[in-house]
């Protein structure tokens, strides 16, 4: 046993690759795109205990910008693989436990060393296929915010670990951060490679053991974690990958004994059903359940009179539209002063008109398809719903096609009417709505923002005047986790801008901080008395 305290390196946000058409870096990147995009069908197995694990019910992974391409298969599970998952945890949680912080800390700084070189171009290319990300999307997220994550948290363990209580004359206080008593279940969403990664990854770092279901249309990219978790040295069992419905995985896992919390980000009511179905099911727990989410959104920006007009424009363009607004963070409401209106509206429309969209391997497509089918059928939806009311109109895109891929152009919309149902409603994708308010209104829009949305995690505010900015800071108190001044609402950087939101947002417990790792521990305070009284009198009794 080593008996030392350990500095860990520290910590520094990974540099952002530019991929420069013609540099090396792009070059590696897009011929490694086109070597996954043309090898032999794959088959991607259910990662339990270690083993890889193969079922009869085989299901295809396409491309969302191109969907008639069949990448290969992942394996889909039962309520019996979701036990097996359940069980392997349970087996290797005891000496995962015991293991010492520095040994599980190498683990996952490994992991970051390792995606910072030779798996980088892999994890890009993956989740350019897989989830339509053109390369400097996938690099901010699926190398650099996962490195990030994975530096940044071994830093938070050991901040953690190092709070420790006052410790009076012949008493020795401490404070034992425990790993939860069960498993985790890990609940990832499609949009972001990181986060599916850092839902696993955060409660193992703490010494616990995880269930993690990724989202059916992000295992391409999650099979490419689970080997650089593998390569990293993760023991087997401690992250255990399992393909399945929802409702089958809730089934096993929501009655289990040792279920012991869940980490999740998602939509809201999925994680409403999820949090009434823990409820009804609180007898059968071992301990409560830590409840960890981060759900949906309807961001927000606010521009006040004195703003730069073509600066709000650039954070609408690039804060709607990054990522197909496939962002919990993404701008998808605004409001413009009656003063900037004209400007802005000339700028924007100049800007989205000129963004070219199509595959990720074209690096001149800013604009890439929607995640699947389902997404594209819901967004159409709602741009047909714009284009047939009498109190709004599109001011820029508004067409789509599925034919070969699920794009959508994106779209700008303004509405006379402040409620109107693409201000309120998460939409998940390219449609931007704005309000434009008379700008002497200013501190009434404000609490219009506020009281518009049932959500509350992002939001920014774009004025030069200090006083404008400093009461949209407190009106707007609660209405973002993240609130961003003369910027756009997305973009969020470990160790920067800790992430998340409340209302119905989430839980706001912070990824990217000690305040999201403490939440996968259970303290226990010890109190050693060096000199152990012998009578029970005290001085007082005289």
């Amino acid at each position: 046993m080593a008996n030392a305290f350990f500095n860990v390196p520290t910590p520094a946000n990974e540099p952002v690759r530019a991929y420069v058409p013609g540099t090396k870096e792009h070059t590696d990147l897009i011929n490694k795109y086109r070597e996954l995009y043309n090898q032999p069908q794959i088959e991607v197995p259910l990662y339990i205990g270690g083993k890889e694990i193969k079922t009869d019910d085989k299901r295809p992974m396409s491309p969302p910008h191109d969907h008639q391409k069949i990448l290969g298969y992942y394996n889909q599970g039962n309520g019996q693989h979701v036990e097996q998952a359940i069980n392997a945890a349970m087996k290797a949680r005891e000496a995962w436990a015991n293991t010492p912080w520095e040994q599980r800390a190498a683990v996952f700084l490994r992991a970051a060393e390792l995606l910072a070189g030779p798996f980088r171009d892999k994890m890009n290319a993956a989740t350019m296929l897989a989830q339509s990300k053109n390369v400097f999307q996938a690099e901010i997220d699926a190398a650099c915010e996962m490195i990030d994550f994975f530096r940044f948290n071994v830093q938070y363990m050991t901040d953690i670990y190092k709070d420790q209580p006052i410790s009076s004359p012949g008493v020795w206080n401490r404070m034992e951060y425990r790993p939860l008593e069960g498993f985790v279940f890990a609940l990832s969403p499609f949009n972001f490679t990181s986060i599916c990664a850092n839902l696993s990854a955060s409660p193992a770092l703490m010494g616990n053991v995880v269930v993690w279901k990724p989202a059916a249309s992000q295992v391409y990219s999650a099979a490419v974690i689970m080997e650089l978790f593998k390569e990293a040295g993760l023991p087997d069992g401690v992250i255990n990958m399992v393909a399945v419905d929802g409702s089958t995985a809730g089934e096993v896992i929501f009655k289990h004994r040792d279920f012991a919390g869940i980490h999740f980000t998602g939509s809201t009511n999925v994680f409403r059903n999820l949090w009434k179905t823990m409820g009804e099911n609180l007898d059968k727990y071992k301990s409560y359940p830590r409840i960890v989410g981060e759900t949906g959104g309807k961001d927000f920006v606010v521009a006040h009179k004195s703003a730069n007009a073509v600066e709000v424009a650039t954070a609408l363009s690039r804060g709607a539209f990054e990522y197909q607004g496939q962002k919990c963070s993404a701008a998808s409401r605004a409001y413009i002063p009656s003063n900037l209106w004209n400007e802005v509206k000339d700028v924007l429309v100049q800007q989205v008109s000129s963004m070219k969209m199509g595959s990720p391997e074209d690096t001149s497509n800013f604009i890439n398809a929607v995640i699947d089918k389902k997404a594209f059928t819901k967004i159409s939806e709602y741009i047909e719903y714009i284009k047939s009311a009498s109190d709004a109109e599109i001011v820029v895109g508004g067409h789509y096609d599925g034919s070969k891929g699920y794009f959508i152009e994106p779209t700008v919309c303004v509405t006379t009417n402040p409620k109107f149902k693409t201000l309120e409603e998460e939409i998940f994708g390219p449609v931007l709505t704005i309000y434009v308010y008379d700008e002497n209104k200013y501190e009434e829009t404000l609490h219009l923002v506020d009281e518009t949305s049932e959500y509350a995690l992002t939001g920014s505010i774009m004025a030069t005047d200090r006083y404008a900015i400093e009461l949209a800071v407190n009106i707007l108190r609660n209405a973002a986790g993240n609130f961003y001044i003369n910027d756009k609402p997305t973009g969020a950087v470990v160790g920067q801008q800790p992430f998340g939101g409340a209302r119905g947002s989430g839980t706001n417990d912070k990824a990217g901080s000690a305040m999201n790792l403490i939440r996968w521990t259970s303290m226990r305070t010890i109190k050693e008395t060096f000199v152990t009284p012998k009578d029970y009198k005290y001085p007082f009794l005289g």
